[in-house]
């Protein structure tokens, strides 16, 4: 059975930095990546990367986030800078179709 250990998600103030993790126990996966949900809204994807190392950003993201995987220790990465208020939310790893219990980022002042 596939299991995810997310870590790094925490407050901030806006215009700060935080970078989230997701270890991946099994074998190498396909894709890796993470999505996000902010209360009343739907979840979405922030960001993935395939096994050969092609990323997807949302629009929302791009410039800012940056996600990476590091495949010989089936983690997953995802560095974020320049966060907004409006980038709170509870984010998701999401390694091919599992999912993981979810870490809490607050930016806030």
């Amino acid at each position: 059975q596939v299991q995810l250990v997310e870590s790094g998600g925490g407050l901030v103030q806006p215009g700060g930095s935080l970078r989230l993790s997701c270890a991946a126990s099994g074998s190498v996966f396909y894709t890796m990546g993470w999505y996000r949900q902010a209360p009343g809204k739907q979840r979405e994807l922030v960001a993935n990367v395939i096994k050969s190392g092609s990323t997807n950003y949302a629009d929302s993201v791009k410039g800012r986030f940056t996600i990476f995987r590091d495949n010989a220790k089936n983690t997953v990465y995802l560095q974020m800078n320049s966060l907004k208020p409006e980038d709170t939310a509870v984010y998701y790893c999401k390694v091919d179709y599992h999912w993981g219990q979810g870490t809490q980022v607050t930016v806030s002042s």
